[in-house]
């Protein structure tokens, strides 16, 4: 007959997070501690239930990933690091040591988030300081955000009563005899076209 013994997780494998909330493309660590005669395999697994989670790295290198690595310290106990954060990782894990009969598991969530955009500023490519004036021919201008996750940008050309689109990108190619930036580079002069920029998700 055999026995099956299921030890409480919190007893005998303690993690500093139970939730993990991180922005979009970045990294966390996750220190974990354990008994020290627990000197087993241990691994780093995707899935809501403990049974079926799949295993995604593990100590011994049986399995690999290029942005999730787990190191078994010994003593000082299990780190998982994972790099770059993709909206897609967000879930339930296991961190999990190999035991004959019940492996000792505990869960932590994370959870991907999106930074917000902010203000977008115009950035000309030449030599221009703001408010003073570029005469010349062929110029581009850029569109930036200090933050913000996978942001998107439009160029609209100022007239009444409506703002009309010129394109969607980061980059506006521009032939002008007079550029001049506004002081708080967030609109710009081309001749007697005012031009403006917007950034979105």
């Amino acid at each position: 007959m055999c026995v099956w013994k299921v030890f409480p997780a919190s007893l005998q494998l303690q993690c500093d997070k139970k939730q993990i909330t991180a922005p979009l493309g970045s990294d966390f660590l996750l220190s974990c501690s354990y008994e020290n005669q627990l000197l087993s395999n241990k691994y780093w697994c995707r899935g809501e239930s403990r049974r079926t989670c799949e295993v995604l790295v593990d100590s011994e290198g049986k399995t690999r990933t290029t942005r999730v690595h787990i190191v078994d310290a010994r003593r000082r106990g299990p780190f998982v690091r994972v790099l770059d954060l993709q909206k897609g990782d967000s879930g339930v894990y296991w961190v999990g040591i190999d035991r004959p009969y019940a492996d000792i598991m505990t869960s932590v969530r994370v959870v991907v988030t999106e930074v917000p955009v902010s203000k977008p500023r115009l950035q000309p490519l030449v030599s221009l300081m703001e408010g003073s004036i570029y005469r010349g021919g062929p110029v581009t201008v850029r569109c930036v955000c200090s933050r913000g996750t996978a942001v998107r940008y439009s160029w609209f050309r100022h007239t009444h009563p409506e703002d009309v689109l010129l394109q969607n990108s980061a980059d506006l190619q521009l032939t002008c005899d007079s550029l001049q930036l506004t002081c708080d580079s967030l609109q710009l002069t081309c001749d007697s076209l005012q031009l403006t920029c917007d950034s979105h998700l």
